[in-house]
C-alpha cells in the first residue's frame, strides 16, 4: 500500500455518529489501457488496473471507510474500477453513473456533491483527473499529517482521499474540509 497519512481529526475508519459529520471518499479510477480505435470514454482497464482496483476495495473495508451511495462517471474505466473496489466490500452500495463527472471541473464535481441528499453520511466520487486532484485540493481547509502535500504531488490512478465535513452537502464550501487520508492502493505483480 502507498503512503497514509495519519492524524487524531476523524479518520477514515472512524464511526461516524455525529449527526452532522459527513465523509467524502474521493477516488480516480484505475489504470486505463489505450486500445486502437476505442474511444476515450469507452477505455477500459488496464491489467495493473484491474489489480490495483480490488486492492482498493479491500483498503475501504479494512478501514471501514463503505460509503453509503457511490457516484460514478459513465465512462468504461470508472464503471470498472467501481465494479472491482465494490466486490471487495461487505455491503451492497448504491451506485448512480453520472455523465456529469466525466471530463468534470473541481467546480463541476463541487455542485454534483452538493445534489447530494442528507441521509447520505459517506460518499464516494469515482472519478477522472484533473477534476478529482482538484476537488480535494479546493475542498481540504485541513489535512493531517502529509496527505495535502501528498495530493498536491500527485494522485495517480487508484487514489484515494478522505474527507471529513460538518453539516449538509448543499452548504458544502471551499476549504471547509479536512483531509485525513491520501492512499494509493497497489494490488500484488502476479
Amino acid at each position: 500500500m502507498g503512503p497514509r497519512a495519519r492524524g487524531r481529526s476523524p479518520a477514515a475508519g472512524d464511526t461516524v455518529t455525529s449527526g452532522d459529520l459527513r465523509r467524502l471518499v474521493v477516488l480516480r479510477h484505475a489504470k486505463s489501457a489505450w486500445p486502437d480505435g476505442v474511444a476515450d470514454h469507452e477505455r477500459p482497464l488496464a491489467p495493473r488496473g484491474r489489480r490495483d482496483a480490488p486492492a482498493a476495495g479491500r483498503w475501504l473495508r479494512e478501514v471501514g471507510c463503505v460509503p453509503d451511495l457511490v457516484v460514478c462517471s459513465t465512462a468504461g474505466r470508472t464503471r470498472q474500477t467501481w465494479d472491482l473496489v465494490s466486490d471487495e466490500l461487505d455491503a451492497t452500495t448504491p451506485v448512480t453513473h453520472d455523465a456529469r463527472l466525466y471530463r468534470a471541473s473541481a467546480g463541476e464535481l463541487l455542485g454534483v456533491v452538493r445534489d447530494i441528499p442528507a441521509r447520505v453520511r459517506t460518499l464516494m466520487l469515482v472519478g477522472h483527473n484533473p477534476g478529482v486532484q482538484d476537488l480535494v485540493l479546493m475542498l481540504a481547509g485541513e489535512a493531517d499529517g502529509y496527505a495535502l502535500e501528498q495530493t498536491r504531488a500527485k494522485f495517480p490512478t487508484s487514489a484515494i482521499a478522505v474527507l471529513c465535513l460538518h453539516g449538509p452537502w448543499p452548504d458544502l464550501e471551499p476549504g471547509a474540509a479536512r483531509l485525513t487520508e491520501m492512499v494509493v492502493p497497489r494490488g500484488a505483480k502476479p
